[in-house]
């Protein structure tokens, strides 16, 4: 969560910070103030760098005392964070002239999101990856299948738009009218469950007409027997 500031502030291993390593969050915090912060002269720093000192929790805690810190000692995240920023702050300012020309985050932002309004025009869509999460998605949200994955992602996130943003779920729970389905739109699901029920059937009928032919050749087997006597519709002896 710190790694953007860390990168920042040119920290050597902004990745692999481990806030929760002693010895290394000790160190971490001296660097700090030696490098960006220094708001201690440099011969009163001693306490601060003995880092292996069982004062040292002490030593710290005034710290963040003299640097008005909101924060206490036992709130390490919010500490941290808030001592970043503070460093950030004071490296801009220290700095001030080879940030001049930069163009500011937002501004990048903003430019980005108008050369991609389309939020799926750069997407890979021969990716596995992204063929298996749409197909994913798509069972999921139980949307028809499609052979261009890209027209499945739009109908995702049409239905999700629709029907799944916390707008759409309020207004649902509060509105007390009979949902109406348009059939136009579930054409193609509603035809191929046609098709399915009536292979069923068909199947039913062809399993019947199975049993009648067995019914009728059983039949004819006992009036075919020599021994049947058919006036009295018994088997004679």
């Amino acid at each position: 969560m710190f790694r953007r500031k860390l990168t920042a502030l040119d920290y050597h291993n902004p990745a692999g910070f481990n806030c929760r390593d002693e010895t290394e969050f000790s160190n971490f915090i001296v660097w700090l103030e030696d490098q960006k912060i220094r708001h201690y002269k440099i011969e009163d720093r001693g306490s601060l760098r003995n880092i292996h000192n069982d004062e040292w929790p002490k030593a710290f805690e005034k710290y963040l005392k003299d640097v008005n810190c909101p924060f206490k000692i036992q709130e390490r995240q919010e500490t941290i964070d808030w001592l970043l920023g503070l460093a950030v702050r004071l490296e801009y300012g220290d700095n001030a002239d080879k940030y001049k020309d930069c163009t500011p985050d937002s501004a990048k932002i903003t430019d980005n999101a108008a050369k991609n309004a389309e939020p799926l025009i750069n997407l890979d869509v021969n990716n596995p990856d992204f063929k298996a999460g749409v197909m994913a998605l798509a069972n999921l949200l139980q949307i028809q299948r499609h052979d261009d994955y890209l027209v499945m992602l739009k109908a995702i996130r049409i239905l999700v738009q629709e029907r799944l943003t916390q707008d759409a779920i309020g207004k649902a729970n509060q509105s007390k009218e009979t949902f109406r389905v348009r059939l136009d739109k579930h054409y193609a699901v509603l035809n191929e469950a046609a098709q399915i029920l009536r292979l069923l059937h068909i199947e039913e009928l062809r399993e019947l007409q199975t049993k009648i032919n067995e019914a009728i050749v059983a039949v004819q087997a006992i009036i075919a027997d020599p021994k049947t006597d058919h006036r009295l519709g018994k088997v004679g002896r």
